[in-house]
């Protein structure tokens, strides 16, 4: 299973964050912006804290297993890879949230005298945080699960062979 990047992660920040700024001038000269949801950083904020806890716990199951403890539970190779994927999947969904609510929250930091608008700008501020926190605990899953650099067995010492 191929490392999440980083920089895949900015790039489809900073693609939909441009697209969602023209996309609500555009909106916006045309008709009413969409509002920005009260509950897209209370969702998003769960799902960090989903991925959060996973990953504290396939790490502490991890952690009783080296040390052998006898009383410790296995951690199933199946359910680490499902949890690294829905943790991957969970990062580049909030890299795409996060790049839309921005850019719509930069369209909408020209209108702060509105009252209404200037609680949209929050809520999308706010969205961009949680999803932060989607992007962070998912890329600290990823690292609880990832199988240690095994180069002693599997001949990256040795000489090729032809």
């Amino acid at each position: 299973m191929r490392e999440l990047r980083i920089r895949l992660l900015a790039g489809v920040f900073i693609i939909a964050g441009v697209l969602s700024w023209a996309g609500a001038r555009l909106w916006n000269a045309v008709g009413t912006l969409p509002s920005v949801p009260l509950a897209a950083p209370i969702v998003l904020a769960l799902i960090a804290v989903v991925l959060l806890s996973t990953a504290i716990s396939i790490r502490a199951r991890l952690k009783a297993q080296r040390e052998r403890d006898p009383e410790a539970k296995g951690v199933d190779p199946l359910m680490a890879a499902r949890a690294v994927v829905f943790g991957q999947a969970s990062a580049l969904v909030a890299a795409l949230v996060a790049g839309m609510y921005g850019g719509t929250g930069v369209f909408l930091l020209e209108y702060l005298d509105i009252p209404a608008r200037r609680d949209q700008a929050i809520y999308a501020g706010f969205s961009v945080l949680a999803s932060l926190g989607v992007i962070a605990a998912a890329v600290f899953l990823e690292r609880v699960c990832k199988l240690p650099d095994d180069d002693e067995h599997n001949g990256a010492g040795a000489t090729p062979t032809t």
